[in-house]
């Protein structure tokens, strides 16, 4: 089995349960039910995700030497003996943490401190350590203050280390924030500089328009089809093998690039390039009855894609595990508890799981009646 690493942000997450909706107004106090405790960030979310889908993955991580990093540390054993063995302590450093409020009928409000994740750079990374892993995968280091000073360069550094060393490269990103120094940081330049070392860039749609067409930023749950095809063209035109975007309800755009390009793609590249290249589809999501948050949604849609490609699945298998281990994450208030086997979720599917609704608005879109999955004009 070809195994993974995973690296970049990871934090503790409290997450109150909140049964009623109620606007935060100042001076007021709101009776919340008991708190969920849990890991956070794309380490967590992402790594763990990855080995409860049957991955063989290292964590690697920064925490600081306190109570916090010590639950983040005890929380990962649980999923795994030795998950929090790649973790470094910076005993100089807070760890981070995350206040989840999910107000009935709101989209999430995070209350975030980036901690030890601040501190985390190139110098972390050590691809020798690595053994055999096939594929890299980092996230969030739009909460990463050393990995987006200086327009990226250790960013950039990383992801060229990585990529030399010979393994797949990934990329995921979150919401900067736009009131910080994240926000303001030249993400257009940052992207210019690593995504020629990316093999795989699965951001969503508002962080993504964030960072390369802020004149549309807010937008990303009403992106058009032709819309998406000018992203995915953009994207491929910045250096990336498969360009994707989480669309939340609305289901995972992939774009991908030439066969040469799909060759390149380290030692996860697909055994037959032709098929996974020039293509673009879009994956209408797997329906369910009940969603009880989505916390952790996106990065569990990633594992699931990247858990498909290292068993060396077909373009059309990933984009349908993604959304299916997508999923199966909202129907629990956690980034974990509701991820399955790999063997149960192929169960899930082979069952008949029923898709969301889906209308692809624009030129050269047509839909897969076997299938569901919607084909895009770069298909020819």
């Amino acid at each position: 089995m070809r195994s993974a690493v995973v690296a970049g942000h990871i934090c503790l997450d409290i997450i109150p349960a909140v049964g009623h909706h109620f606007d935060l107004t100042p001076g007021r106090l709101y009776e919340v039910g008991a708190a969920t405790l849990c890991t956070g960030g794309a380490v967590s979310n992402t790594g763990v995700s990855l080995s409860i889908l049957g991955i063989p993955t290292r964590l690697a991580g920064k925490i600081g030497d306190d109570t916090f990093g010590r639950a983040v540390a005890a929380i990962l054993e649980r999923y795994g003996a030795g998950l929090s063995a790649g973790l470094i302590t910076d005993p100089q450093a807070v760890t981070s943490y995350t206040v989840v409020v999910n107000i009935p009928g709101v989209d999430r409000i995070f209350l975030h401190c980036p901690g030890a994740n601040h501190t985390f750079g190139e110098a972390d990374i050590v691809p020798s350590a690595y053994g055999e892993a096939a594929l890299f995968h980092f996230g969030y280091p739009t909460l990463m203050g050393q990995t987006y000073a200086e327009d990226g360069r250790q960013l950039e550094a990383i992801f060229r280390k990585v990529k030399c060393a010979g393994l797949t490269t990934s990329l995921d990103m979150t919401m900067p924030d736009p009131s910080g120094p994240s926000g303001r940081a030249n993400w257009q330049a940052i992207l210019r500089r690593t995504l020629p070392h990316t093999d795989v860039f699965l951001p969503s749609a508002d962080e993504l328009l964030y960072m390369i067409d802020r004149d549309r930023f807010g937008q990303g749950d009403n992106l058009s089809g032709e819309a998406l095809t000018q992203i995915g063209a953009r994207l491929l035109g910045m250096g990336v093998a498969v360009a994707g975007v989480k669309l939340g309800a609305r289901g995972l755009y992939l774009r991908t690039g030439s066969v040469a390009r799909m060759r390149a793609t380290g030692r996860t590249a697909p055994a037959d390039p032709a098929a996974w290249a020039n293509r673009e589809l879009w994956f209408p999501i797997y329906h369910t009855d009940q969603v009880a948050g989505t916390t952790g949604a996106g990065d569990a849609t990633i594992a699931g894609f990247l858990a498909a490609l290292l068993r060396d699945a077909g373009i059309e298998e990933c984009g349908n595990f993604a959304n299916a281990v997508g999923a199966c994450n909202v129907q629990a208030p956690d980034a974990l508890s509701g991820i399955l086997s790999w063997e149960e979720t192929q169960a899930r599917l082979a069952r008949g799981w029923p898709r969301g609704p889906l209308d692809v608005v624009g030129p050269g879109w047509r839909r897969d009646d076997a299938t569901g999955i919607w084909h895009g004009p770069a298909e020819g």
